[in-house]
């Protein structure tokens, strides 16, 4: 390996670290739900890539940086609607139900968006896509530097949730032991809705975040966040959060 390669390989694993943050938070995601309820939310990435979708209707009335909180709030409400409509109901001693009731909320979700936008890509605006650094021999682009601070602003938030508030502490116990915490007054179907919002949150703020990085919107974009974010949440340990954001 000659050091034009040595460069190359450099620059691409620094751009794939900044990047990264996003997998990170789908991993997250998933980790929390299955943290939480022990069951996989399938449909979990392109719920999240479906709130950066809905994101772009506010886009002539907001300037951008709400975008991305019209993003992660649009995220909220699915992951809320997809606790209704593949959780909420549906006997928790049956698994598989589950698990094919969120790949049919996949489907649906990536077949939605497919006719809405005729597959069409769908161009999403990026902060500081024009400020680029060169460090040496290294290139840092600016949209990718944001994107990974605001995964890392996201982590840290998530973390102060679960850690020093009482929803976190409800979160953690029925985690742990559903029904002491239910004994204990806590409401359990209460919490795993609150769980999949905090999550549909992270994942409405990663879909943002590919969106900026990449420039663009696509319905191919599920697909892949889906996998990625599956590998994430298996290489860091099924339920660790900490886990999940090292890998």
């Amino acid at each position: 390996m000659d050091l034009l390669d040595l460069l190359d390989l450099s620059q691409s694993v620094i751009d794939g670290v900044l990047f990264g943050t996003t997998y990170s938070l789908i991993g997250i995601g998933f980790t929390l739900i299955f943290g939480v309820m022990h069951k996989i939310n399938l449909s979990y990435a392109a719920a999240s890539i479906g709130a950066a979708y809905l994101s772009l209707l506010i886009i002539p009335l907001v300037p951008t940086p709400l975008v991305y909180a019209g993003a992660a709030l649009a995220g909220g409400v699915l992951g809320w609607l997809i606790y209704l409509i593949c959780f909420r109901f549906i006997p928790i001693h049956n698994p598989l139900a589950t698990l094919m009731s969120t790949v049919g909320m996949l489907l649906a979700l990536e077949e939605l968006i497919s006719h809405l936008t005729y597959g069409m890509p769908q161009n999403y605006p990026a902060l500081f896509a024009s400020s680029n650094f060169e460090i040496g021999q290294f290139f840092l682009r600016g949209d990718l530097i944001f994107v990974f601070l605001l995964g890392c602003v996201a982590m840290v938030a998530l973390t102060m949730v679960l850690k020093r508030t009482k929803l976190g502490l409800a979160t953690r116990a029925v985690a742990q032991q559903p029904v002491a915490a239910q004994l204990c007054g806590m409401g359990v179907n209460t919490t795993n809705a609150s769980t999949f919002i905090i999550a549909g949150l992270l994942g409405g703020t990663a879909g943002a975040m590919a969106g900026a990085a990449i420039g663009v919107l696509s319905p191919l974009m599920t697909l892949p966040l889906t996998v990625k974010g599956l590998v994430v949440t298996v290489i860091g340990g099924l339920g660790s959060i900490p886990g999940a954001i090292a890998a």
